[in-house]
């Protein structure tokens, strides 16, 4: 990587609780590829004056996680169709104090979709109603896939998303019908206090040809490794992130990356 210097660009996050994964996957690129960029993963309690602070600093970029997602719409001034169809962002691009907002989280399920070869005529069972249980659900109408599911405690969320999309909601899979494929988008299974949960049953698992979580940290989650020992088709949040990070790698250097080097990238960034 360059030393710093004056004419460095700066890229950013924002997320509740910041990792280093992101922070890892673009300053391996840009040292790889020689760009001047530097990247720096934050936190905030005043979003405003965050967006204020990308705006006024020149900050070229930054990636926004929960609980940000929904909250920054009304602080940029560019809304691009794959956030505003779900009011929900996930990347700020910033030229010349114009903010302009995207969600590369939905481009990189709707992609994943295809590369997977999903059927788009499998019955669905999604877990979630959260800022990101509304791009993969939109990811989902937008590959033509229309028996879907979603599950969650939360009625008014998870009726609303279900309804936004012409798609069901139960409150518990208990309720929900036969499913082809299990979607999570919960924090079940993440690093922290609910590591060890599996987001379906073991009869769900049994059940269904592909499994399909959304937690990318860590990338072999319970409801992975049960999936992979039950001879399931396997997607995991790992290629999310990745897919979705190198979008928006793509968007503030305006290079574009070869396959070959988001997998670099992505193993880098987990090696810590």
């Amino acid at each position: 990587m360059p030393i710093l210097n004056k004419d460095m660009q700066v890229c950013m996050s924002l997320a509740a609780r910041p990792s280093n994964i992101g922070t890892r996957f673009h300053n391996f690129l840009y040292d790889e590829l020689g760009l001047n960029f530097l990247y720096k993963a934050f936190t905030t309690t005043d979003l405003p004056g965050a967006v204020t602070g990308i705006r006024a600093l020149g900050i070229r970029g930054c990636s926004v996680s929960m609980p940000f997602k929904e909250a920054v719409i009304p602080l940029v001034d560019v809304v691009e169709e794959s956030a505003a169809a779900i009011q929900s962002v996930n990347t700020v691009v910033n030229d010349d104090g114009v903010l302009t907002a995207s969600n590369t989280d939905y481009e990189a399920v709707a992609a994943l979709l295809g590369t997977h070869d999903v059927d788009p005529t499998s019955r669905v069972l999604l877990r979630g109603s959260g800022g990101m249980a509304k791009a993969v659900t939109a990811a989902f109408r937008g590959a033509g896939f229309d028996h879907l599911t979603v599950v969650a405690r939360n009625g008014d969320t998870g009726s609303a998303l279900a309804s936004q999309y012409g798609f069901g909601w139960v409150r518990t899979e208990d309720e929900a019908g036969d499913a082809d494929l299990l979607v999570n988008v919960t924090p079940l299974g993440m690093d922290g206090d609910q590591s060890d949960t599996v987001a379906f049953t073991a009869d769900r698992i049994t059940a269904a040809h592909t499994v399909f979580d959304v937690v990318a940290f860590p990338s072999e989650t319970p409801l992975v490794r049960a999936g992979r020992a039950a001879d399931k088709h396997v997607i995991t949040g790992a290629e999310v992130i990745a897919l979705q990070a190198a979008r928006q790698f793509e968007r503030y250097t305006g290079v574009a990356l070869t396959d070959d080097e988001v997998a670099r990238a992505s193993e880098f960034s987990r090696a810590e």
